[in-house]
C-alpha cells in the first residue's frame, strides 16, 4: 500500500541470487508465501516465469489471478489474516495431487532438517522414482529454479538462520558442503560477500529494486 491509499497487488518471483536495496519510505505490504507447486494453480503460469520478476496479478493469464486479485484488494491492511482465511480457501483451484507430492517430497529431501543435510539430486530423483530431468522439470514449473539450486539456496538460508550460534566448521558440515572452504565460495556466490563480511554487516553497495516489473 502506498502512502496515498493506491494499492498494487503483485506476484514477485524468485532470486536467484541475493541483492540488496535501500529501505523506501510510505510503503507497507503484506507478503504471502506460495507453497511449492501453488503457483500454476493460483496464478497461471509456471514459477520459472516469475524469476527475477514482479507483475501486477490482473496482468497473468487465467480467471484465477484476476480474482485473488480482487479479493486482495479488498484486504484490512492493518489486519489482513481473518480475512485472508477466508478468502484464499476459496481462490484455490484443484492442484494435481501425484504431481503436487512428488514436487514437495524433492523439495523436502534436498532442504537441510534439523538431523540431515540435504540428499544429492540425483539420489532424490532416485527415491521419487523418476528421472532427473523429470525432477528438473517438476522444480522448474512449481518452485522456479533448478532442484540444484534450490538446495544451494536452502542450506546458504540455513547458514544465515544457524551462524549465530554455530561454528563455521560444524555448519558447514550439517549443511552438506564438504568442508569451511566449499561453504564460503558458495556463500559468497549467492550473496554477494563471504560469510564473515555478511555477517559483520560489510554487504555490496545497495540500489534501488532489482526486480523487472513487468
Amino acid at each position: 500500500m502506498r502512502a496515498d491509499g493506491r494499492r498494487d497487488v503483485l506476484a514477485v518471483g524468485p532470486r536467484v541470487r541475493a541483492s540488496y536495496h535501500a529501505g523506501k519510505q510510505g510503503f507497507s505490504c503484506v507478503e504471502l508465501w506460495l507453497a511449492p507447486g501453488a503457483v500454476r494453480p493460483l496464478l497461471g503460469v509456471a514459477a520459472t516465469e516469475l524469476v527475477g520478476r514482479a507483475i501486477t496479478l490482473p496482468a497473468l493469464p487465467g480467471a484465477a489471478a484476476s480474482r485473488l486479485a480482487a479479493a486482495l484488494h479488498r484486504l484490512d491492511a492493518r489486519d489482513p489474516l481473518p480475512e485472508l482465511t477466508e478468502t484464499l480457501p476459496g481462490s484455490l483451484p484443484a492442484v494435481d495431487p501425484v504431481r503436487t507430492a512428488l514436487l514437495r517430497a524433492g523439495v523436502d529431501a534436498l532442504s537441510v532438517h534439523p538431523d540431515r543435510g540435504p540428499a544429492r539430486v540425483h539420489e532424490v530423483a532416485g527415491e521419487l522414482a523418476v528421472s532427473e530431468r523429470q525432477l528438473r522439470n517438476l522444480f522448474a514449473d512449481g518452485v522456479g529454479v533448478s532442484p540444484k539450486h534450490y538446495a544451494r539456496i536452502d542450506r546458504v538460508r540455513t547458514i544465515i538462520t544457524r551462524a549465530p550460534t554455530t561454528p563455521w566448521s560444524q555448519l558447514a558440515a550439517a549443511t552438506g558442503y564438504y568442508d569451511q572452504s566449499h561453504m564460503t565460495t558458495d556463500f559468497r556466490a549467492l550473496m554477494g560477500v563471504p560469510p564473515r563480511a555478511y555477517f559483520t554487516d560489510r554487504l555490496p553497495a545497495r540500489s534501488s529494486c532489482g526486480a523487472r516489473l513487468g
